[in-house]
């Protein structure tokens, strides 16, 4: 009975040693997120003013402030991969931690992307602007399909805002945009889970974007196309 008895308590003074590293781990942890938080929110504020830009200099404006916490990320990022580096094959045991953070992240680093170059922010270029070495920090392909899901209800708003400023090809360029997008998700499994219903989300988004889109239309503010019909139902 001893030995047993020292054989019990033998395994959960480990267990014991092993639940306290793990707590200050995640206390690491979340003092990085706490610091990414409030990066992403000033992030969100500071690209929020590019709905009601009225000229182009106004614009690049808006994107150039909202780039300048790009660094911010980058290293909130580099600590978060420094705490798992020295501690391998438990990525996914922390991930939890920071994964609705990396939602927001790639979605305003990809309306950026967008915004600059009308084109798809690419998954390893999420991880070279956030400066993580995939052997050591990557940056989970769901997380970056949510994150690009997000975009399309910023891009719905976005083109309403243009149209209302008078610029009726941002809701061709969106359109066109959103669509291709919707093909790639297409050819996905999807589960349902919630990057299912963020695809679901998505697909309504493109669906306002296509009806604003054949409403300028017929309303003769767009002269070189036919009218273009929903492509989404």
């Amino acid at each position: 009975m001893d030995e047993n008895r020292n054989l019990m308590e033998l395994q959960f003074e480990e267990f014991r040693a092993q639940l306290e590293e793990s707590g200050a781990v995640r206390e690491k942890i979340r003092a990085v997120i706490s610091e990414l938080d409030n990066v992403i929110r000033v992030m969100q504020a500071a690209l929020l003013p590019v709905h009601h830009a009225t000229t182009p200099q106004s614009g690049k404006e808006v994107l150039n402030k909202a780039k300048s916490y790009i660094a911010q990320l980058q290293n909130l990022y580099s600590q978060l991969a420094e705490i798992i580096r020295v501690r391998p094959g438990q990525y996914y045991r922390y991930h939890d931690h920071w994964r609705n953070q990396t939602h927001t992240v790639v979605f305003l680093l990809a309306f950026v992307h967008w915004l600059d170059t009308q084109g798809l922010l690419s998954h390893s270029e999420v991880e070279t602007l956030l400066g993580v070495k995939p052997e050591e920090f990557s940056i989970d392909v769901e997380d970056y399909l949510v994150g690009l899901c997000n975009i399309s209800n910023e891009l719905s708003r976005y083109v309403v805002n243009r149209v209302t400023a008078g610029d009726y090809e941002c809701p061709r360029q969106v359109s066109a945009f959103l669509s291709d997008l919707f093909s790639a998700f297409r050819i996905l499994n999807l589960r349902n889970d919630l990057l299912r219903k963020r695809f679901d989300g998505l697909k309504y988004d493109l669906k306002k974007v296509e009806e604003v889109l054949y409403d300028v239309k017929i309303r003769g503010l767009l002269s070189d196309q036919a009218a273009p019909k929903p492509m989404v139902s």
